[in-house]
């Protein structure tokens, strides 16, 4: 089937009493056993619930995976997907990921025994120089948070592999339907479906997606132990949403390159980060291992830190608020929302400044988008 069909059909189909076309919602903690050694599928709802089953079948489905765990947030389908590693480990991560991922990796994780290594990926040598003895995996995301970045997926997974590495991608920004790391060789994918898979603003979520049996049943003993599974309710809010993710990622991209055109032309804009403008570094990759360029940008007003906060306060559709992916259009300051847990080191070195403003583009018409975002800057 092609893509928008699985997501409209794969996992769907649990009610074998009444035949509802949509799945139903479990929402019974526990499962009656037919005898000491016979229950039908599932005994309690921690170690698996059928609606959670059937968004996990889903996620797989969509990423080209064998298997996936759908978790309660975004942050546990991260730290679940660590615990593929062990203390003592070395990590290799880029240097401008997500601000929450940065502070599990460097004050959480790093006090348990975790090493990690904060690298520009832009350039793959840099992983193959980063390498020790101690090295066990690759952290990717890409695009990058927030300043979209691309990583070269194939090269990366190729310097991986050479070393016995295991790669796990982040894949949120863009989602499967318009990129799948599998096909590059990375070995374990995470979502938060909070994002573009729900799409609707109404519920956090995680998924970790696996292509290794190995690390199928290590993720799937993981998510048990720790007590990490969403709930069968927010399973079936990402299951609704994830029907309608081609159609919505169709419409977020053409809004997002609309908004970005206008800004790489404005007067008060110093520079854009949208991997779909040819003036982008990481354009022609984007091109060949994505199939569109997301719905997510960000760019520097010019001039100074009052300046970005002028123009945040002066819009009107953008709601000013962190989180992304929504059918709604929204814009935050890295500087002290989705990055403020980073050092101020970390973030320059990253390249975000005080005058970068994060824009998740919705799916409202592109013409309204442009024009609230050029009075804005007017101001």
């Amino acid at each position: 089937m092609e893509f928008q069909t699985r997501c409209v059909h794969t996992g769907v189909d649990k009610d074998s009493a009444y035949n509802s076309c949509i799945t139903p919602i479990y929402p019974s903690s526990t499962f009656a056993w037919d005898d000491l050694k016979t229950n039908r599928g599932y005994d309690y709802t921690r170690s698996g619930n059928p609606t959670r089953r059937a968004l996990e079948e889903n996620l797989a489905a969509l990423e080209g995976g064998i298997d996936c765990r759908a978790t309660s947030t975004g942050m546990s389908a991260i730290l679940t997907a660590m615990q593929i590693f062990k203390p003592g480990d070395h990590i290799i991560a880029g240097h401008d990921i997500y601000g929450g991922t940065y502070r599990l990796f460097a004050d959480v994780l790093s006090q348990q025994g975790y090493r990690f290594s904060f690298v520009n990926m832009s350039d793959p040598t840099n992983v193959d120089k980063a390498v020790t003895a101690e090295t066990k995996g690759v952290w990717l995301e890409t695009p990058s948070n927030p300043l979209l970045n691309i990583v070269d997926l194939q090269a990366v997974c190729g310097i991986a592999k050479s070393h016995g590495l295991t790669t796990v991608a982040d894949n949120t920004f863009l989602s499967p339907y318009l990129q799948r790391p599998f096909e590059s060789g990375v070995d374990v994918v995470i979502h938060s479906t909070t994002k573009y898979l729900n799409g609707h603003s109404d519920v956090v979520g995680g998924a970790v997606i696996t292509r290794h049996q190995e690390h199928a049943d290590r993720i799937s003993y993981i998510v048990n132990a720790m007590g990490l599974a969403c709930s069968p309710f927010d399973a079936w809010l990402v299951l609704r949403g994830v029907k309608t993710l081609g159609p919505r990622m169709e419409a977020h991209q053409r809004g997002a390159m609309a908004v970005a055109q206008m800004l790489f032309e404005h007067p008060h804009v110093d520079r854009v980060y949208y991997p779909g403008l040819k003036s982008h570094p990481g354009h022609d990759l984007a091109k060949r291992q994505q199939r569109g360029f997301g719905a997510m940008l960000s760019f520097d007003v010019k001039g100074s830190r009052a300046n970005a906060e002028k123009v945040l306060y002066a819009l009107k559709l953008f709601q000013l608020a962190e989180s992304l992916g929504g059918v709604e259009s929204l814009v935050e300051y890295p500087e002290t929302m989705s990055h403020a847990s980073m050092t101020l080191e970390a973030r320059r070195e990253a390249g975000i400044s005080e005058r970068t403003i994060r824009v998740s583009v919705g799916i409202e018409h592109p013409d309204d988008l442009v024009a609230d975002m050029r009075q804005a800057l007017e101001v």
